[in-house]
């Protein structure tokens, strides 16, 4: 069994900062690509950040130059630190990681409960 957890959401005014926190747990033997998603309701999911085991970070335009897209392999954790929140950053926040349980096995994704964020004054 593998899961992800995350943690670090809550309420903040706008203009504030939060970081958001995902570990993945269980029978892991590699992972690919850990990022972050977020929606709102009505919406699709979206891209907010993803960073694959390369180093090659991507992000959505809206959040460049605020949010920053971290990973800790040795504990198979992804972080969000999210600066100069806005209204419209408001959503629930998820964690995604792709990754295998075996040296031969297939890739799966794997997605946590998701956190809520949200961004009033």
């Amino acid at each position: 069994q593998v899961q992800l957890v995350e943690s670090g959401g809550g309420l903040v005014q706008p203009g504030g900062s939060l970081r958001l926190s995902c570990a993945a747990s269980g029978s892991i033997f590699s992972i690919s690509v850990m990022g972050w998603y977020r929606q709102v309701p009505g919406k699709t999911r979206e891209l907010v950040a993803v960073l694959p085991s390369d180093s090659s970070t991507n992000y959505a335009d809206s959040v460049k130059g605020r949010f920053t897209i971290s990973r800790d392999n040795a504990k198979n954790t992804v972080y969000l630190q999210m600066n100069s929140l806005r209204p419209e950053d408001t959503a629930v926040y998820y964690c995604h990681a792709n990754l295998r349980t075996s040296a031969w096995g297939p890739w799966y994704n794997f997605w946590g409960q998701g956190t809520q964020v949200t961004v009033a004054s």
